[in-house]
């Protein structure tokens, strides 16, 4: 397993990139759309052959972001 602290290092946030929103490497890939894209039932294989400038670690690094944002210490139910 890749150390978890270099994955995250793969997670920028720049103001100048997709307006602040967490990106893979300051590539214009945005975190979201990466776990949206597993969530709607894509393989990582599948994303990484779409998307060939990610890499593996790439992915992990966007598993484990989420990861890291549950953890917060309550979560408000949104009608």
């Amino acid at each position: 397993m890749t150390n978890p602290s270099a994955l995250l290092q793969r997670i920028t946030l720049e103001p100048e990139v997709n307006h602040g929103q967490p990106t893979v490497r300051g590539l214009r890939y945005p975190v979201r759309v990466i776990l949206e894209l597993l969530a709607g039932g894509m393989t990582p294989e599948e994303v990484l052959a779409d998307y060939p400038d990610l890499e593996p670690e790439d992915i992990q690094a966007c598993l484990l972001y989420a990861a890291k944002l549950s953890e917060v210490g309550a979560v408000l139910r949104v009608a």
